[in-house]
């Protein structure tokens, strides 16, 4: 059990459900509007959901042992604490029980073809896993985009199939929210696997790939890295003034300023002087933090604003 939870990474997992559990349960049922999942429904989109995510963590694995044995040989699994047999079994188990589900949960909501999404994305992990993460940029924002997918998904499953004629500039309201977090999470999560590019770029080097701190340097990279850090800050800063600050929601204001906007700072300075391992591990971990309290803050603000009313 101890390998199989390490194989499918399952902090991220974790992280994911999460996020998708305080859009629902922390956002959205807290709205007056009608949801199309119930929430046994909604657990069963979060059960898909993980389980396709820890099929394609756990693929990677398998693709990446030669790769792991140079960078993190404490943290290899495949090979040392599982066979390959049984990893592709349990590989193939998770995406029969992810798609399966995301396929149940998409006729009971009378949207057959949103079961394609689920299909394409197991698919598109694979890909990533066997070839594409090889390919200058592509992996890095192929899986950006399916963090942001993550939480694009619940505004389909849970708002898409409600829209009527009345409702619509209400649900539309909702829905441009949810892209906003989407847009978020698909910024943190590109600049990550840069940062674990360069974490990594010894394994990477030895086994062929060209990820950008093997075409740039790491020198170079980590100066862009710095660079992209910054236009995270900046939204960020003109969103909490005209959207927080404005409206008077001065607890969700400070909860952002302190526990996203200072983490941010804090990793775009440690970022200009970074150059080991150590440190771009640290500073991959400062953005996952920030993942978590960007992800909490939607929920803060939605209980500052009933406060407030």
């Amino acid at each position: 059990m101890r390998a199989f939870l390490k194989i499918i990474r399952f902090k991220n997992i974790l992280l994911l459900a999460l996020m998708q559990i305080t859009f629902h349960f922390g956002f959205l049922k807290l709205q007056n509007i009608a949801l199309a999942l119930n929430d046994w429904q909604f657990i069963l989109l979060v059960f898909s959901t993980i389980c396709i995510a820890g099929a394609g963590y756990l693929i990677n694995n398998v693709f990446d042992q030669e790769t792991d044995q140079i960078n993190k040989p404490n943290d290899v699994v495949v090979g040392k604490n599982m066979s390959e047999t049984t990893a592709y079994n349990l590989y193939i188990i998770l995406n029969v029980l992810g798609v399966g589900t995301g396929f149940y949960l998409s006729n009971s909501i009378g949207k057959p073809s949103f079961a394609a999404l689920f299909i394409v994305i197991a698919a598109t992990l694979y890909l990533y896993a066997s070839s594409l993460k090889q390919s200058l940029l592509v992996g890095n924002i192929l899986i950006a985009l399916l963090a942001a997918i993550s939480v694009i998904i619940v505004g389909l499953f849970d708002l898409y199939p409600t829209i009527t004629v009345e409702n619509k500039p209400v649900v539309a309201t909702y829905f441009e929210i949810i892209l906003d977090y989407a847009f978020f999470a698909f910024l943190i999560n590109f600049i990550r696997e840069l940062v674990k590019d360069l974490e990594d770029v010894k394994g990477d080097y030895n086994t062929g790939m060209a990820t950008l701190p093997i075409i740039l340097g790491v020198k170079r990279t980590s100066k862009l890295v710095f660079g992209l850090s910054l236009i995270p800050i900046i939204i960020l800063f003109y969103y909490i003034n005209n959207y927080y600050f404005n409206n008077k929601l001065y607890f969700a204001t400070l909860y952002a300023y302190i526990l996203i906007v200072a983490p941010l700072l804090y990793f775009s300075i440690k970022m200009w002087t970074s150059k080991s391992q150590k440190e771009f591990h640290h500073l991959s971990t400062v953005l996952k933090i920030v993942l978590f309290f960007g992800i909490l803050s939607i929920l803060v603000i939605t209980l500052n604003i009933k406060y407030n009313a």
